[in-house]
């Protein structure tokens, strides 16, 4: 046999089943998104990479994007994340629109990465910003749409945990130790759980350029649970998040400061309590992006989350639900050639009374049609033979039961409907 094409290393291919998953998860990011007044939104697939080159960090640009010259000349580059659109879209239009902005999306987007578990090279992810308002209540909101969409998953506070921490705290009390190039430490904090302990310390001094002893109380501050005291922003932002009603599903921790370089003040990220995964969703406040990308000085706060872990994490704990990848909801069966019309007309009135029906699309033995609706979980299907077709009836079955009854094909829709 001719060997199969196989798809682009770190791609997937969407199933029907595999479709009805990605749905249903996108339908639970609407809803939390909706619930707290969000607008959907979208941008460009394809965007310039000056676009990202000073906005989210020389990793991203120089190791994860996937970059190319257009026919022009033009380097553009496959979106490795939205925000930085979301500030050109916004700044394009800054003084048009309504402040706050509540804007939310869910597209895919391309990393150059090694694929392994819970990571691809293209995924789909939700992303969810607020822009216009520097307020305690404003960042506390980001993190309890996360918690609402982990709630309306199923997942409790015992199960995932959204982590914060705060850039400007943790600029100050970096500078308290003597260090100045604090995005050198931002970089080496964030390994902090991508390298075993003794490789992170060597980082630290040979890399950034740390002492031991300060690496002994960066480790320290690292582990201060209670360092967020000395932030009245996070102060106020524990506070707001008490009053939204979400605090149990969050934690301080000062080891989260997220890669990107935009970020100015509240960042957080989600974890499944077991540790068994990457971050799920990670987000934070950036008040200089806007003005960066040729806008008017305008802060937010957003994150994003991707497909790929949110669906392992899922069924991790046993939270996959059970889908029907085939919407129709009626099999009209087809008898013979000579009753197709029959079959087809009565087909056509069940879509018209607002029902989502298959028309089985030649004629073939009654066992077959049958069996192809149970593998498509559809549940009802309609028989139509030569002595119904005669009397303009039709035999309605329960395919879920085996029960059938006889109507009259003019009561057809609301027979069907009341079985379903």
């Amino acid at each position: 046999m001719k060997p199969t094409i196989r798809p682009i290393k770190g791609t997937r291919d969407f199933y029907p089943e595999d479709m009805a998953f990605r749905t249903w998860l996108y339908g639970k990011m609407k809803a939390a998104s909706q619930k707290f007044g969000y607008q959907e939104y979208e941008a460009p697939l394809l965007e310039s990479l000056e676009l990202y080159a000073a906005k989210s960090g020389e990793e991203l640009v120089k190791e994860q994007s996937f970059v190319f010259n257009d026919r022009g000349g033009d380097q553009v580059t496959l979106r490795p994340e939205l925000t930085p659109s979301l500030a050109r879209m916004v700044a394009q239009k800054q003084r048009e629109l309504p402040k706050p902005i509540r804007w939310w999306s869910f597209g895919p987007f391309w990393r150059y990465e090694r694929p392994q578990k819970g990571r691809t090279r293209e995924f789909f992810q939700w992303n969810i910003d607020l822009l216009g308002s520097s307020s305690p209540y404003a960042d506390a909101e980001l993190v309890a749409v996360g918690a609402e969409f982990f709630r309306s998953v199923g997942f409790t506070p015992q199960q995932i945990v959204i982590k914060v921490n705060n850039r400007k705290l943790m600029e100050a009390q970096i500078k308290a130790l003597g260090v100045e190039a604090v995005d050198g430490v931002y970089r080496l904090i964030d390994k902090l759980d991508k390298l075993p302990v003794d490789k992170w310390r060597a980082y630290g001094i040979e890399d950034i350029g740390l002492s031991a002893d300060q690496i002994d109380r960066l480790s320290a501050l690292l582990n201060d649970a209670e360092l967020w005291r000395q932030s009245d922003e996070l102060t106020a932002f524990f506070a707001a998040l008490d009053d939204l009603g979400v605090r149990d599903y969050v934690e301080f921790d000062p080891s989260v400061i997220r890669g990107l370089a935009y970020y100015t003040g509240v960042v957080f990220e989600a974890r499944d309590r077991s540790g068994e995964f990457r971050a799920i969703l990670g987000g934070g406040r950036y008040d200089n992006l806007v003005a960066d990308v040729g806008g008017e000085p305008l802060g937010g706060i957003g994150f994003a989350m991707g497909d790929v872990v949110m669906g392992l994490v899922i069924e991790r704990y046993g939270l996959k639900p059970a889908l029907r990848s085939a919407p129709a909801d009626v099999i009209v069966t087809v008898f013979d050639k000579a009753l197709m019309a029959v079959s087809a007309r009565v087909a056509a009135q069940l879509r018209s009374g607002g029902v989502n029906t298959e028309l089985f699309p030649e004629a073939a033995k009654l066992d077959r049609q049958l069996k192809y609706a149970n593998a498509q979980a559809i549940p009802v299907a309609v028989i139509i033979g030569p002595d119904e077709a005669a009397q303009d009836r039709a035999t309605v079955r329960d395919l879920r039961s085996g029960a059938q009854q006889v109507v009259a094909q003019d009561q057809l829709v609301a027979t069907v409907k009341n079985l379903l």
